[in-house]
């Protein structure tokens, strides 16, 4: 009677009931916030993950369908967390003044550069290797956060809903766009670095945001009081 090979590696018990479910999926997605964090998100794998919390890949594929699936939840969580920040701190503002605002959503945006990565990996790859029931669920998360940060945006600046998304949309495809542009703590960054004659190439991501999201704010509220009915 032939015995068979034990497999290489670890290979941990199936979760059996939903709580351990829950730990171990969470379990993947502090691993994969860890490497994403001292990575950029594009260069960590599925084999990386699996090894940072110790089980086979193809185990892991039990509690996601890819990769890109564990990064999308991420996202989604980074949705939430931003939003609940950023909605209290433009609450503690004294008025609606356009460079006081843009100023608070783009600090708040540097402040997280691991979810500005994946806000700029999440339309390129993040929703297109998942299930249509996974975007979903990711946009669902997102497009309800948005409404919730839109609502603030329009008491304190009295502008109209579909203007308070626009600058929301403005604001994190920029800065996800301005941070893989800065490429801080790469290679990349230290070669312009020493390079004088590539200076233009040295991104500062929180002013130019800020920058870009006051000449927006601007805009808006002036297109806006100009147009009968406000637009």
């Amino acid at each position: 009677m032939s015995v068979p090979s034990p497999s290489a590696g670890p290979s941990p018990q199936r979760a059996r009931s939903a709580a351990a479910k829950q730990q171990r999926e969470r379990a993947i997605l502090d691993a994969a916030r860890s490497l994403g964090t001292e990575r950029s998100v594009r260069e960590v794998t599925l084999t990386d993950i699996a090894a940072a919390v110790g089980m086979h890949k193809s185990a892991m594929l039990r509690y996601f369908e890819t990769r890109e699936q564990i990064f999308l939840a991420l996202t989604a969580e980074g949705w939430e967390e931003w939003s609940a920040v950023l909605r209290r701190r433009l609450g503690e503002l004294a008025d609606g003044d356009p460079g006081a605002v843009a100023a608070v959503i783009a600090s708040s945006l540097v402040a997280r550069p691991f979810f500005c990565d994946l806000l700029a990996q999440a339309p390129l790859n993040l929703e297109r290797n998942v299930s249509l029931e996974a975007v979903y669920e990711f946009k669902t998360v997102v497009l309800g956060e948005v409404a919730a940060v839109a609502a603030e945006l329009c008491r304190l600046l009295a502008i109209t809903e579909r203007a308070a998304v626009d600058v929301i949309a403005t604001a994190t495809s920029m800065a996800g766009a301005l941070l893989q542009m800065a490429a801080p703590g790469t290679r990349l960054r230290t070669f312009y670095e020493s390079r004088p004659e590539l200076a233009h190439a040295l991104v500062d991501v929180e002013p130019q945001l800020t920058r870009i999201l006051v000449a927006l704010l601007h805009g808006m509220r002036s297109t806006e009081m100009s147009t009968p009915g406000g637009g």
